[in-house]
């Protein structure tokens, strides 16, 4: 029975020409959709998690680790009081409630546990040894994943737990297990190039990866030291299998076409060109390449089939036995293993939590509920991973099946379409249905690759239709026949098959990429507007009644807020060499030629703009003059900005300019600009973004914006004097 629309009182009264409906008509309106639709609230639980995970990660503090146990605590005596509640909304507070404090309270929980030491500083070259975890190909080099037993003169107390080296050559035949010493200069992980950009360390630190480098020459291979434990035997063991199975598909099939093959089967993506890669996601493909629903239904239910018909070509198993049953215990036994040796990536495992869950409702002839299912997979993967929450690869994973889930059960609500008959009536749904997944896909996932990104894909349901026949009648079918015969080294021809399937695939993917406006490039969104589109999403596809379509409100916010955001004036890099000021035209300019490179492009990329990074250096028509001893340019507001490459050149600086950048250290020598940056501000702050407001500035660094977090450590103390500035007229 549906809800009745919105109960307009009898004491209504008009004021000129708008209605004025009292607040207890519209609580009364909101209780009654809150009570129809009753059993949907459970599906807000993994919502609530996640926003407590949500609110620990905003912290700019870390809290005391005393309150994590008595949060947890407190969530699990809640929640046992809605349970045992008579009462509806009493049980739905405290629900919510307790997963709120449940999500903070694990989030903390599994910081503490998967800390370990990083580096603070540069280091280097110093000799390394340790044991190989994981080796993947990535472009030119080979990078390599070692758990160090030794790292120079460095204290195993401020050891980290594992790194991340590039080697050139000599690694071409390193495995998993392997015991190597080499020598390499290793740094911390990467700090974000400006406020609110992507924070490396922050995930880096949940990996337990405390330093990144790269080589000098190539390693050696020592004698293994003796592993600890059952599950680093394990660990080796499943990474060994995945490395094998990669060498094998690329030694097929060379190039991008092997890159992509040991993507969709192993989840490694080092080999594939990036150019192709990019032409991939231009198209609206980047899901072929994240093993996610698509891989696992067809591995799991292409298994599940085939197991089936087999059974059933024997009577006397068709007619006797539960040939059903056990066609699900097969398919789940083979999306296990296709899970384990993918890599267990998040959008992998909520699809096998899914068909898992669907496979166990066969055995058990219970039915399979599909928004549930996906509330389940989303509790699972917080529980074991909360940091996902805040993961492109979770939020874009989730708010694909979500919406493709609502939009079905829309579908099955509403009287079907007659398609016709004919001789093509299957082929014409099977197009119709991956039209329609491609378009919803598109659509939820555009916000989020917007935000991380600052990309939209406009093509996506024609390269989506082009596509997705090849991929589920040619390269996954070819690929799983390939890994049943691999052990038996009668995997050429099945390879040879997907490969052929893969190049049609890529062909696709650069056609499609290459029309005019497949992509349109957007500035960064403000973190607020996410979170308004994100939380009317929910809204919108959780539900089933017309009060869903509240969620427009937020959604709308959402988008008033991207309108408003303005981008920085001004941007200092983290090595304070590398500036950008915006033009009257409203577009950045270096002021010199970049030394950091990766912060100057990902400065354009934020901002939008097409651009290469070595195309936008200022000239004196932009206001920018520039010498030996640094450069001078006007800002919008009249002031002027100094970049000084030498001390000799501040004190003349300091007395024009509004905002002095210096290479050198300041040491208080500078007190006439508003703003002095030198080499310690940005080795205490990182990154600045300033901006401008008439004759005064607004300034945000990247240690203000990633706040006093473990992944987040304190500078290091010099004797010399920091100019810090917190407040600015």
């Amino acid at each position: 029975m549906g809800v009745a629309p919105f109960p307009y009182p009898a004491s209504t009264q008009w004021r000129g020409k708008t209605r004025v409906v009292s607040l207890r008509a519209l609580g009364s309106w909101l209780k009654a959709n809150a009570i129809t639709e009753v059993e949907r609230w459970a599906l807000w639980l993994p919502v609530a998690m996640g926003a407590g995970i949500a609110l620990y990660f905003a912290l700019p503090f870390e809290p005391s680790t005393v309150i994590a146990w008595p949060f947890f605590a407190s969530a699990i005596l809640i929640g046992l009081f809605g349970v045992t509640s008579e009462t509806m909304f009493p049980r739905v507070a405290a629900g919510f409630i307790a997963a709120l404090l449940f999500g903070f309270s694990l989030a903390q929980l599994r910081t503490e546990h998967v800390a370990a030491p990083a580096l603070t500083h540069r280091l280097g070259p110093v000799p390394i040894e340790g044991r190989v975890e994981s080796v993947e190909q990535h472009g030119q080099s080979i990078r390599l994943e070692l758990s160090p037993s030794s790292i120079g003169r460095l204290n195993a107390m401020n050891m980290p737990a594992l790194i991340r080296i590039s080697v050139r050559s000599g690694a071409e035949d390193l495995k998993p297990g392997d015991t190597i010493s080499l020598r390499a200069v290793l740094m911390p992980p990467p700090a974000p190039a400006e406020p609110g950009d992507y924070d490396f360390g922050r995930s880096a630190y949940y990996l337990r990866l405390g330093a990144v480098g790269y080589s000098f020459g190539g390693p050696e291979v020592i004698p293994a030291q003796p592993q600890r434990g059952w599950r680093a035997h394990t660990n080796t063991a499943v990474e060994n299998l995945r490395w094998r199975m990669t060498q094998r598909i690329e030694s097929e099939l060379p190039g991008s076409t092997g890159g992509v093959a040991a993507a969709l089967i192993t989840g490694g993506r080092g080999a594939i060109n990036d150019d192709d890669e990019q032409a991939l996601r231009d198209a609206g493909l980047a899901h072929v390449l994240a093993i996610a629903g698509l891989h696992m239904a067809l591995v799991g239910l292409g298994l599940f089939w085939v197991v089936r018909a087999l059974f059933a070509a024997i009577p006397t198993l068709a007619l006797n036995c539960p040939i059903k049953k056990w066609a699900a215990v097969a398919a789940l036994c083979g999306a296990t293993f296709y899970l384990i040796v993918s890599g267990a990536a998040i959008p992998a495992t909520r699809a096998y939590v899914m068909l898992a869950m669907m496979l166990v409702a066969v055995v058990f002839d219970r039915p399979a509920l599909s928004m549930r299912s996906v509330a389940l997979a989303a509790a699972i993967i917080l529980v074991l991973r909360p940091e996902s929450v805040i993961q492109p690869g979770f939020q874009m994973s989730f708010a694909a099946v979500v919406s493709l889930v609502a939009v079905a059960e829309w579908e099955r609500a509403r009287p079907q379409l007659e398609i016709g008959r004919g001789r093509f009536t299957g082929v014409r749904r099977y197009m119709r249905g991956i039209a329609m997944t491609s378009l919803v896909g598109s659509l939820a996932t555009a916000p989020f690759a917007a935000f991380h990104f600052e990309r939209a894909t406009h093509y996506a349901v024609l390269g989506n239709l082009l596509a997705m026949p090849i991929m589920g009648f040619v390269a996954m079918p070819a690929a799983a026949i390939s890994v049943l015969l691999m052990p038996l080294h009668f995997d050429h021809v099945p390879l040879q098959i997907m490969g052929w399937g893969i190049e049609a695939m890529l062909s696709v993917g650069r056609w499609v990429s290459a029309l005019p406006g497949s992509v349109s490039v957007v500035s960064a969104w403000p973190l607020s507007a996410m979170v308004c589109i994100s939380l009317g999403g929910l809204w919108t596809a959780l539900w089933r009644r017309n009060w869903r379509w509240l969620g427009l409100m937020p959604m709308v916010a959402g988008a008033a807020l991207i309108f408003t955001a303005r981008q920085p004036d001004i941007l200092v890099s983290r090595d304070g060499a590398t500036v950008a000021i915006r033009g009257e035209d409203g577009l950045l300019r270096l002021m010199q030629q970049p030394s950091d490179e990766y912060s100057a492009q990902e400065w354009l990329k934020r901002d939008g703009d097409r651009r290469d990074a070595s195309d936008v250096t200022a000239t004196r028509t932009d206001g920018v003059r520039c010498d030996w001893n640094g450069c001078i340019g006007r800002l919008l507001n009249g002031s002027l900005i100094a970049v000084a490459s030498r001390p000799s050149t501040l004190t003349e600086d300091c007395a024009s300019a509004a905002i002095v950048v210096s290479a050198s250290p300041v040491r208080g020598i500078c007190e006439g600009p508003k703003l002095v940056i030198d080499r310690f501000a940005v080795a205490d702050n990182g990154a600045y973004a300033i901006w401008l407001d008439g004759d005064n500035m607004r300034v945000e660094t990247v240690r203000q914006d990633r706040g006093d977090r473990p992944w987040s450590p304190p500078p290091r103390k010099s004797q010399y004097r920091r100019i810090n500035p917190t407040s600015l007229p």
